[in-house]
């Protein structure tokens, strides 16, 4: 698996942005590589009223909208470069849209890869 083409993806969506007085986007990017071989990016929009979602949201969007579902792999990238671990939110909601998406690889900060079901190890589906 390819994950420094992944995190180039990720890293090249970063632009962190001011949108309007009530809202920020672009201080993270994620990409998402599926089981086809496609990769999905996104950034995350922040929100005065917490009503943004996170980058991980945005690329799982765009993979759905593109008639995928299933994702081999991940990566999440701030805005200084750096990979980020994706939140719980983003583990779960990763997990509920394809039953083998527990299987994605995540590459976590210091270079380490972990499993998605590694990360949320009492997975109340299972």
């Amino acid at each position: 698996m390819d994950f420094e083409k992944i995190y180039q993806a990720a890293k090249a969506v970063v632009a962190p942005r001011v949108l309007s007085p009530f809202a920020e986007a672009g201080g993270v990017g994620a990409a998402l590589l599926t089981a086809a071989g496609n990769l999905y990016t996104g950034v995350c929009i922040d929100t005065a009223c917490s009503m943004g979602f996170c980058a991980e949201h945005a690329a799982a969007a765009a993979m759905i909208t593109a008639g995928e579902n299933q994702i081999t792999a991940l990566v999440a990238v701030g805005g200084d470069g750096q990979v980020l671990a994706p939140c719980g939110r983003c583990r779960e909601f990763l997990t509920q849209l394809h039953p083998k998406n527990r299987d994605a690889q995540v590459l976590l900060p210091g270079g380490k890869i972990l499993r998605l079901k590694e990360l949320l190890p009492w997975d109340w589906k299972q």
